[in-house]
Order: structure tokens, then C-alpha cells, then sequence
């Protein structure tokens, strides 16, 4: 009994929801209602487009600083490790400059890991940028369906 009331629900919530798909506009009089929401979707994907173009140029960018900050922390890594060898052999003062060379190292590989963190950063807003564009263009397409449906219902006037 409880399976037939689920699949009861199931059934109701489903149709209740190809019936909110249906086509939002359907009339002449609301052609107002379609063109202001036509608009302002067209408005959106200008933006869209401009924000994305914006982030694909910025991102070779953020890409080289990104390298580069790999190349800095790798030197100084190396350098780091060869003033740690040659206070091993050496005096106190040597310790002191092994020890700061350490921090210095720690302080780059952080830097390399922010801006590969940066890089990652911008890959994801280039593509959520790419996923609304595309939804704001569907929804570009259903409006231009819609408004074809509309217009083939106004009966053209002969002169």
C-alpha cells in the first residue's frame, strides 16, 4: 500500500513539473513580458562574454607568474640545502645563514604554492563563466522559439 501512495506522489510531483517547463510565454500580450526578459538575457551574455575573454587573456598571465615562482622557490630550496651542508661543517655564523636561508626557501615555496593556488582559481572562474554563458544562451534559444511560436499565432495583415 505505501509503494502504490509513493509512486502516487511520484507520478503528481512529475507532471506538476513538465507543466512548470512548459512554455512561459504563449500570447501576443505577452510579447512585452518576453522581449524585456529577451533583453536583458542578451545584456548577461555581453557581460558574460566580456568577463570571459577578460579571464582566458588574464590567465597566460597568472600562468607565468605562477612558473616563475616555481623557478624562485626551486633556487632557492637548492640554495638553501647547500648552506645547510656547509654549516654543518662550519661555524655558528654559518648555522645563522643556513637558518635564514631556510626561512627564505619556506617563504618562496609558499608564494609558489599561492600563485598555483591563483592559477587554479582563475581555470575555475574561467569555467563557471563558460557554464552560465551556455545556460544564458539555451535560455537565449527558448526565448527566440517562444517568440517565433508567438509571432506565427498573429495572422499577417494584407494589404
Amino acid at each position: 500500500m505505501k509503494t502504490f501512495i509513493y509512486l502516487g506522489l511520484l507520478f503528481t510531483t512529475l507532471f506538476t513539473a513538465i507543466d512548470a517547463t512548459a512554455q512561459k510565454y504563449k500570447s501576443p500580450a505577452d510579447t512585452i513580458k518576453l522581449n524585456k526578459e529577451y533583453l536583458d538575457i542578451s545584456n548577461d551574455i555581453t557581460t558574460l562574454t566580456s568577463k570571459l575573454s577578460e579571464a582566458q587573456n588574464d590567465l597566460p598571465g597568472i600562468r607565468d607568474r605562477a612558473g616563475t615562482a616555481d623557478n624562485k622557490a626551486q633556487n632557492a630550496a637548492d640554495n638553501s640545502s647547500d648552506r645547510a651542508n656547509k654549516a654543518t661543517e662550519g661555524s655558528v655564523k654559518d648555522a645563522k645563514r643556513a637558518k635564514k636561508s631556510a626561512r627564505n626557501a619556506y617563504k618562496k615555496a609558499k608564494t609558489s604554492q599561492s600563485a598555483d593556488a591563483n592559477v587554479k582559481k582563475q581555470e575555475k572562474r574561467i569555467e563557471e563563466l563558460s557554464n552560465q554563458l551556455a545556460r544564458k544562451q539555451k535560455r537565449l534559444e527558448e526565448l527566440n522559439s517562444m517568440r517565433a511560436a508567438i509571432y506565427n499565432m498573429i495572422p499577417s495583415q494584407q494589404q
